[in-house]
């Protein structure tokens, strides 16, 4: 569970906060953590964990495994769900597309 912590830790220097705003943000009692950190609490709830996980955009099972889950869907039901439908989509839309969601991901993460 150590690594539960860390994980948290981690998503939030790369957010630029400390554990004690995160905290804060998601309404979580600071010393849930903290027992959680020192050992005194061996789980934390599905509420709290949901909470930190929504609050990060990620998923629960990455707080507990440190990996992305994979995506079902590949690229051509991808394209039609973000292009209304249509499925004639080039090479260099969806290559902005990729582009974009890079630039989106750098910005928030405070590297552009």
């Amino acid at each position: 569970m150590e690594e539960i912590y860390q994980r948290i830790e981690e998503l939030c220097r790369k957010k630029g906060i400390n554990v004690t705003t995160l905290c804060r943000e998601c309404s979580i009692p600071r010393a849930t953590l903290t027992d959680f950190k020192k050992g005194r609490i061996k789980t934390l709830s599905v509420s709290v964990l949901s909470s930190v996980a929504s609050y990060f955009g990620v998923s629960v099972d990455y707080l507990y495994s440190g990996t992305a889950p994979t995506i079902a869907a590949d690229d051509d039901i991808v394209k039609v769900a973000l292009f209304g439908g249509d499925t004639t989509v080039t090479d260099e839309m969806w290559n902005e597309i990729k582009r974009y969601v890079q630039y989106v991901k750098e910005r928030e993460n405070g590297n552009s």
